[in-house]
């Protein structure tokens, strides 16, 4: 549907958004439906330890959404489907949108309150120092998403964007020293990230190398 956007109108992208807002908000729903549940009968399906298991959803569909922000540059490039980045913004936000939830989960929930207590946990636990800092990072990019703050900040604001990568980065990173055993998903998303920027990088390396090649055979 999303490749037939640009020949359809503004009608379909509109009902194509409108779907990509509801598929967005549909984990945070079913949350919200099981921990009223958890709250009301003790049995909303989060586990023997409901708060652990609030805070890892909430983290890994953060986690989720950056990487799909991440993938619409490849695929745009690869399908040739420019309206693909009409969708890029909405999946950063929603990225970190469920990484403020996973964030304050972690200070309402498990900290219960002592929020001084943040800056103590930041400087004992790597894994949280480098969450917080991802977190941290995102803040502008959210504070910087809107067509006035592009404008306003005119080149600067691409630079400013590529915090991303670094974001990714200790996202993954935060999620692999949080996990004590089991390896298998947080090397998953490492290797999701690993395609992402090789991508890029060979992307990048391939227009050097064409560009280069030109000038030689027109010098």
């Amino acid at each position: 549907m999303v490749l037939n956007l640009a020949r359809k109108g503004s009608g379909a992208l509109i009902a194509a958004k409108t779907l990509v807002h509801a598929l967005a908000l549909t984990p945070a729903a079913i949350l919200a439906w099981q921990i009223r549940q958890e709250f009301l009968t003790g049995s909303g399906g989060l586990g023997a330890d409901p708060v652990a298991e609030i805070e890892h959803r909430l983290g890994l569909w953060a986690l989720r959404f950056l990487m799909l922000t991440l993938a619409i540059t490849p695929l745009r490039q690869i399908t040739g489907q420019p309206i693909l980045l009409r969708f890029r913004r909405m999946l950063g936000l929603y990225a970190f949108a469920y990484a403020t939830l996973h964030l304050s989960a972690y200070l309402v929930l498990d900290l219960r309150g002592y929020w001084t207590q943040i800056f103590e946990e930041i400087v004992k636990r790597p894994y949280i120092t480098v969450g917080f800092a991802a977190w941290l990072m995102l803040v502008p990019l959210a504070l910087t998403s809107t067509q006035a703050a592009i404008r306003r900040l005119g080149r600067n604001w691409a630079k400013l964007h590529r915090l991303v990568y670094a974001i990714a980065v200790l996202a993954v990173l935060h999620f692999w020293w949080l996990v004590k055993s089991d390896i298998r998903e947080p090397a998953l998303y490492a290797g999701i990230l690993t395609v992402l920027l090789g991508w890029r990088l060979w992307n990048r390396s391939r227009k050097t190398g064409v560009s280069a090649r030109r000038k030689a055979a027109a010098g």
